[in-house]
């Protein structure tokens, strides 16, 4: 079974409204879409590896960014469509998606074309009210939303 662990960055906004930091999957395939082409900022690890570490891990890695420090609230796990079984923390921490600096990962594109190309792993990062974010999130990680909603109150 894949794994796959992030870290859900929160902050208040204007008028106190709760807001997410999500990002655009790059690569060709996500190019036009918008609607469950934004994720949390996550990758795959494996069982020596305790969650939180490759949380923290790979958002540095996806990011280029050091991981915020402040408290982790476990949001739990979903499992996507894929069946890749997903565990993410929130902290709520401020940052600039312009300082982003994104890990690139290497595919064959075209298709059976016999090149390769590198693409960003997140081409945009984002900073968006809960009720948008659900309209864009991964289907199944919606659920990290309304965890996070119900941690808020």
């Amino acid at each position: 079974m894949r794994r796959s662990a992030g870290l859900l960055l929160h902050r208040r906004g204007p008028g106190a409204q709760l807001q997410v930091l999500l990002g655009h999957m790059g690569g060709p395939f996500y190019a036009r879409r918008e609607a469950g082409a934004w994720t949390v900022p996550k990758g795959e690890y494996d069982a020596a590896e305790p969650a939180w570490d490759a949380a923290r891990r790979e958002f540095e890695e996806e990011l280029g960014l050091p991981p915020p420090e402040g408290e982790a609230v476990p949001l739990g796990e979903v499992r996507q469509a894929g069946g890749k079984v997903v565990t993410v923390w929130a902290v709520e921490a401020d940052l600039d998606p312009a300082a982003v600096v994104p890990g690139t990962f290497t595919m064959e594109w075209p298709p059976r074309s016999g090149r390769t190309e590198e693409f960003p792993e997140l081409d945009r990062v984002a900073w968006f009210p809960l009720d948008r974010a659900r309209e864009v999130i991964v289907k199944a990680q919606a659920a990290f939303l309304d965890r996070l909603a119900e941690h808020s109150h």
